[in-house]
Formats: C-alpha cells, sequence, structure tokens
C-alpha cells in the first residue's frame, strides 16, 4: 500500500510521469488493436520488420532537424513495399524477403547512430525506450497517431475482417486485398512510430503481439479479442511504469514484462486452452464413472 501511495504520490507530482504515463496507455491501446489483426494474418514477422526497419529514418529525421514521426513513417512504408516487391519478383518467399529488408535497414541505422557519435546526439534510448523521457509533443504525437489509427480501422473494420477470416471470399466480393493490406502496413509504421519512446524499437514487437495473443487464447470473437487486447495493453503500461517507478528499472521492458506474465496466466489457465484447465478437465473426465 505504501509503494502505491508513493506511486500515486509521484504521479500528481511530476508532468512528466504524467506524460509517460498517459502515453503508454495510448500506445497499449492502440498496439493492443492493431496487434489483433497481425496475429490473425501471420504476420508477426511483419510487425518485427517494420519496427526495427524504421531505426535508419528516425537517425536520418535528426540529422536533417525534422520530427522523427517523418522519417519513421516513410522508411516503415518504404521498407513494407520493398519485401512485396523482392517476394513478388523473385523466387524468394515473404518470411526470407522480411529477415532480408528489415536486418539491412536495422544494420543502416546502426551504422548511422554510431557515425553520430562526437555529435552530441544521442538515439540509442530508441532501441529501448523511455517512457519518462516523452515530452508533451511526443505525447500529441502519439495521441493523434491513435486517433488516426482507430478511426481507419473502425472505417475498413468489415473489409479488415472479411479480408483476414477469407481473403478468397473478400476478393469474390470485390475487397482490395491488397489495398487493405497496404492499409495495414502504414497503420502498423504508424504505430510503432507511436510506440518509440515508451517501449523502443527492439521491444515494441512484444506490445504489438503479446496482449493480442493473450486475448486470443481467451476469446474466438473479434470484438471480444480487440476490446481485451486493448485492455491488456493498458494494464501493462501501468502496471510497467508501477514497477519502473517503484524498483527503478527499465520502464519499455517493465512494461513488456508484465504483458509477458499476462500471456502466461492465459496460457496456462485460459478457460477453454489454458494448458492447466484443459488437463484438470482431462483427469476429470478419465475419472468419471464409465
Amino acid at each position: 500500500m505504501n509503494n502505491i501511495s508513493f506511486f500515486l504520490d509521484q504521479v500528481f507530482q511530476y508532468s512528466y510521469l504524467q506524460q509517460g504515463l498517459i502515453a503508454a496507455i495510448l500506445v497499449g491501446i492502440i498496439c493492443g488493436v492493431i496487434g489483433c489483426f497481425i496475429i490473425l494474418r501471420g504476420m508477426a514477422l511483419m510487425g518485427d520488420a517494420i519496427s526495427h526497419a524504421v531505426l535508419p529514418g528516425v537517425v536520418i529525421a535528426y540529422m536533417l532537424g525534422t520530427h522523427f514521426f517523418v522519417g519513421a513513417v516513410i522508411t516503415g512504408v518504404l521498407t513494407a513495399l520493398s519485401i512485396g516487391y523482392v517476394a513478388q519478383n523473385s523466387r524468394i518467399k515473404d518470411d526470407s524477403a522480411i529477415g532480408i529488408m528489415f536486418t539491412a535497414a536495422f544494420a543502416l541505422g546502426i551504422v548511422l547512430i554510431t557515425g553520430l557519435r562526437g555529435t552530441g546526439v544521442d538515439l540509442w534510448h530508441i532501441l529501448f525506450g523511455n517512457v519518462l523521457a516523452v515530452s508533451r509533443t511526443d505525447l500529441w504525437v502519439t495521441l493523434g497517431i491513435g486517433a488516426f489509427v482507430l478511426i481507419v480501422i473502425f472505417i475498413f473494420y468489415r473489409p479488415l475482417l472479411i479480408s483476414t477470416f477469407d481473403p478468397i471470399m473478400a476478393k469474390a466480393t470485390g475487397i482490395p486485398v491488397n489495398l487493405i493490406h497496404y492499409v495495414l502496413m502504414l497503420l502498423l509504421s504508424l504505430v510503432t512510430v507511436a510506440s518509440l519512446k515508451t517501449v523502443g524499437i527492439v521491444l515494441v514487437v512484444a506490445m504489438l503481439i503479446t496482449p493480442g495473443a493473450t486475448a486470443y487464447l481467451l476469446t474466438d470473437r473479434l470484438p471480444i479479442m480487440l476490446s481485451l487486447s486493448a485492455l491488456f495493453g493498458v494494464v501493462s503500461a501501468i502496471v510497467g511504469i508501477y514497477f519502473s517507478v517503484i524498483y527503478d528499472v527499465a520502464s519499455g521492458a517493465s512494461i513488456v514484462l508484465v504483458a509477458s506474465f499476462m500471456f502466461g496466466l492465459a496460457f496456462f489457465f485460459s478457460p477453454k486452452q489454458g494448458i492447466i484447465t484443459r488437463y484438470i478437465r482431462a483427469r476429470r473426465v478419465q475419472n468419471e464413472p464409465s
């Protein structure tokens, strides 16, 4: 109880902590929502690719004196397009194209960062995030991205739903499946940009996948899955920052560990899919008199 009181006192006392907490909550919501579609479409590796591929864009944006949002979105979208182009115009399959393009982009970003040594600019925090360094401008950018992503998903919900579960029927009914795919890639790039300051490039894929995977173990209905995933993202953000403040540990890593812990609970104790739950159910069936 004393720790909780201390945490609440810190939140109300320091504006930077308030900004970081709000930003983390927003990131938890949008990562949770977009992550559901990433999981259901089997695109987890693409999420990993885009999250790493934005690094050179961030560095170049800083070099040019523009906001990192611009560079990150451009490189994220270009990487997604490049992956599709390589896969469609060669014998290389999607997973191999993803591995080639995102590692190349990430390596370029590392080279550019090391080239900035001695200039007084330190961008290593972009890799792992620092939610306590979120500025008011960053908060407004995250809020704008979050609102845009949620509005687009609301508008394209039905095409996303049909093309996710039955792409053949979606094509037959005239839904532009390829366009929907690239809209999702754009949203994924935007969500990655929104998450840079909170969990960082390396850990953002965990927030994209883990809350959605947790929700997927608990329900078979997409609307409920979206709601649960967003809820798990918010809980991960709040509890993660709590542990970060109380125990003075890295905020991004703390948020991801909380999300991973909730996934572990669902994995073992989910009413239908849980390992332990299924074991108990099987033992009961075996012990029933024949």
